[in-house]
């Protein structure tokens, strides 16, 4: 017997899982981050939590995004062979359609980020599509669809190898993860793909991420397979580099490692590992014919009893007046209240930038004496004065590091680690870098009293905003001296984590 899948009926299905992942975290990430939560010693670290966990209840509640990149959309479709497609319409064109409603919902609309052309015009298709879509034909009279919406802070973290048979997985994934940094926005999940081949290995890692976190009930009972004790001693050994939330330091670096593996050629081992960032978004329906489907909410009372408020020993800077001094004086670690006005601008503002500099040409907007933070908002809805609104991976601003200092800026405010040329130069222009929380968009746009657009219209979500602020939560992460808490918190943390045993019990 035939099965008839409607296209209303997929499309709906996949707006209703799209918009549904934007604003409910999986139930199992928020457990297990819960108790992160409560086993974190590192101040830091649990703050950046708190921040995380209190973000994820009010995004919740408000139905607004988790993060301000609301991802890339990757769908894996196992269908059905007793079921057709209704539709005159591709596959790949009726589930494109469900994005671009989802992503266009005036109640909740999400931030468009798919930019055709990448190597060269990079056009933003203004609705999230085109999707990745992965189709497998199975047996059966019915469709079963896993959704994601990853974003590109954990995505451009993605790593692969095609080892040799005898390589250490373990020693390789140690090597990569500090090279990671914090672009990720731990802690999260890491998705590793071993065997088929090169692209093999990368699927598996993406589609093992669909799974749900179960490493606390896999150590209770313990491993029954070889992958399952690969899972368990990849997960200690990763959590005892310190590297913790945000890189700042602490005991959670991951919540679960997830491994999928499939026969390869016998002079190959080919390994992808892929991380899941702090706003894991996924779900998974089934369609049998009888009517779209929509997922279940969870209930309010199932998130811990966290409620972030700022640290009363933060220090209250006031960005309208503020001074080469000031900045000097502040030390790495140290917890900030931003209030003011604060300029904004990320890749494609600053790569205009260095263009019009080239040129001899007037800026639209003066850096001097100011601060820049690296972001691309959600459109507001609503009274919002702007939507969420989180950092993004300040990594890639590292070339136009110097750049902006020579316009004068003050400091800059991003997520993640910033590298050795841009420490260098922070250190120099006696500068400094302040971290935000990713995975906090909603909570930090909650900040953001004001928002006007100053420059580079066009861009979108990349341009050129004035933001004003009041008690916008940030950490020094690079001082003026050059001292970079990225670098050294891991370390203090990964030597308290050997000679205290802090791990033993997790």
């Amino acid at each position: 017997m035939t099965v008839t899948i409607r296209e209303p009926d997929l499309i709906n299905s996949v707006a209703d899982a799209l918009q549904f992942i934007s604003y409910y975290h999986p139930m199992d990430y928020i457990r297990a981050l819960g108790a992160a939560y409560a086993a974190e010693q590192s101040p830091a670290a649990k703050d950046a939590i708190a921040q995380i966990l209190t973000n994820s209840r009010m995004c919740a509640e408000g139905h607004r995004p988790i993060c301000q990149d609301t991802g890339i959309v990757t769908v894996f479709v196992k269908w059905g062979q007793d079921c057709r497609l209704e539709s005159d319409r591709s596959l790949q064109e009726v589930i494109d359609e469900g994005v671009r409603r989802a992503y266009l919902n005036p109640d909740n609309k999400l931030r468009a980020s798919i930019l055709a052309d990448p190597a060269f015009t990079r056009r933003n298709t203004r609705d999230n599509t085109p999707s990745v879509m992965h189709v497998e034909l199975v047996p059966g009279a019915k469709v079963s669809v896993d959704v994601a919406a990853k974003g590109g802070g954990s995505e451009n973290k993605s790593k692969f190898k095609m080892m040799n048979p005898s390589d250490s997985i373990v020693d390789w994934v140690l090597e990569m993860l500090p090279q990671m940094g914090a672009g990720w926005c731990p802690p999260g999940m890491l998705g590793i793909g071993i065997g088929g081949t090169a692209e093999k290995a990368m699927l598996l890692a993406k589609e093992s991420l669909m799974g749900p976190i179960d490493m606390a009930q896999l150590k209770a009972r313990g491993p029954q397979t070889d992958i399952e004790a690969l899972r368990i001693e990849i997960y200690d050994k990763v959590n005892a580099l310190g590297i913790g939330a945000q890189g700042l330091g602490g005991l959670s670096t991951i919540l679960d490692v997830k491994i999928a593996d499939w026969p390869t050629h016998a002079a190959s081992k080919p390994v992808a590992m892929i991380p899941n960032c702090a706003a894991t978004r996924h779900a998974h329906f089934t369609l049998d014919g009888s009517g779209p489907a929509y997922l279940e909410p969870p209930k309010l009372s199932e998130w811990p009893d966290v409620d972030w408020t700022p640290d009363k020993a933060a220090i209250r800077v006031d960005l309208d007046t503020l001074t080469p001094e000031v900045v000097q004086s502040w030390k790495q670690g140290d917890r900030l209240l931003l209030n003011g006005k604060m300029l904004t601008g990320r890749d494609a503002a600053h790569k205009r930038i260095k263009d019009m500099l080239e040129k001899g040409e007037e800026l639209p907007v003066s850096f001097r004496g100011r601060v820049i933070y690296y972001v691309g908002p959600v459109d507001p809805v609503g009274e919002e004065v702007v939507g969420p609104a989180g950092p993004t991976t300040a990594t890639r601003m590292d070339k136009f590091m110097r750049m902006m200092l020579d316009q004068g800026l003050l400091a800059c405010v991003g997520k993640a680690e910033r590298g050795p040329d841009a420490t260098a130069a922070i250190a120099d222009a006696k500068s400094a870098y302040l971290m935000a929380v990713g995975g906090a968009a909603y909570l930090v746009a909650r900040a953001i009293k004001g928002s006007k657009v100053v420059g580079f219209a066009d861009l979108g979500m990349e341009a050129i905003y004035e933001f004003e602020v009041e008690d916008f939560p940030v950490t020094v992460a690079v001082d003026s001296e050059g001292n970079n808490v990225h670098r050294l918190a891991p370390l203090v943390w990964k030597e308290r984590i050997a000679k205290e045993g802090l791990l033993a019990n997790a």
